[in-house]
């Protein structure tokens, strides 16, 4: 997960420069005109509800954009389980920096957190199947790296970062070029090491795909029934590509399709649709 981190650094330090920007703008009129320059304060991230809390790694680098000498003590760390009461982290320093900078903070970890959360419910159904949970490309705007990061910290892992690292023939392409032209061409001008991945709605279409030799199959939008004879076949034809299955993934039915043991189940709503954790900021002795 760290590593997510430090491989996209100067991306992630972007974001949250653009979050203050957004936020503070030209100042904190409010803060600046009451608040005296000198004044400090103590203060606590505390969880008001059950989950994966993740994002607190942020907090230390939003708070020192905004003053370097704000103290930021952890109490938890990115994956950990916590329940309402919990506190996170621990702040002292420069009043104004901290009650400026607490919105942008709390914004990103409740939305991390609660990519986490769901995230780690998917992934405890899949795992007594070795099912790996992805996630998509159905993420906010600007804020995929740190989305990617959240469904890491819960267990699950990433699918491709965009439409550059990775190959994913889709329906739409289908329709204007030839699929074995399609992958043909994919596997003679991509680097070696690029995933090649073949999205198939039918039967019919599966059973062209698997004599191309892709890397990896998607079954989308299957009924669990057609998921099950889509199976059989992969298994009679020794497919040589790993299975993904996708498309309206719940909770309520990630188990059935489980059990059909694919490789992968991506889930678009870890992040498009993700209820964010509750966490509040609040000055006390803590």
């Amino acid at each position: 997960m760290t590593d997510l981190l430090k491989k996209y650094s100067d991306k992630i330090d972007k974001i949250i420069e653009d979050a203050l920007n957004e936020d503070i703008g030209s100042g904190d009129v409010t803060t600046d005109f009451i608040i005296p320059s000198k004044s400090k304060v103590k203060g606590c991230f505390i969880v008001k509800s059950e989950g994966i809390i993740c994002g607190i790694k942020l907090i230390k680098l939003v708070y020192h954009k905004l003053n370097k000498d704000i103290k930021v003590t952890t109490k938890k760390k990115d994956g950990d389980f916590v329940k309402s009461g919990d506190v996170i982290a621990i702040v002292k320093g420069n009043t104004r920096a901290i009650f400026s900078g607490e919105r942008v903070i709390l914004n990103l970890m409740q939305r991390l957190s609660g990519i986490a959360t769901i995230t780690k419910k998917f992934v405890d159904v899949a795992k007594p199947y070795n099912v790996t949970i992805l996630d998509t490309r159905k993420t906010t705007p600007n804020l995929r790296i740190l989305e990617k990061y959240a469904v890491k910290t819960g267990g699950g892992e990433n699918h491709r970062m965009g439409l550059y690292d990775a190959a994913l023939i889709k329906d739409n392409h289908i329709k204007l070029v030839d699929i074995e032209k399609a992958v043909y061409e994919l596997k003679r001008w991509l680097p070696k090491n690029m995933t090649i991945e073949v999205e198939v709605h039918n039967i019919e279409t599966l059973k062209k795909v698997i004599p191309l030799e892709p890397d990896i199959i998607m079954l989308d939008n299957m009924s669990l029934n057609m998921v099950e004879e889509a199976m059989k076949i992969i298994k009679e034809l020794n497919c040589k590509a790993k299975i993904e299955i996708s498309g309206g993934i719940n909770l309520h039915n990630i188990r059935d399709y489980a059990q059909k043991r694919p490789d992968f189940i991506s889930i678009g709503s870890l992040t498009h649709s993700v209820q964010a954790l509750d966490i509040h900021f609040k000055l006390m002795n803590c």
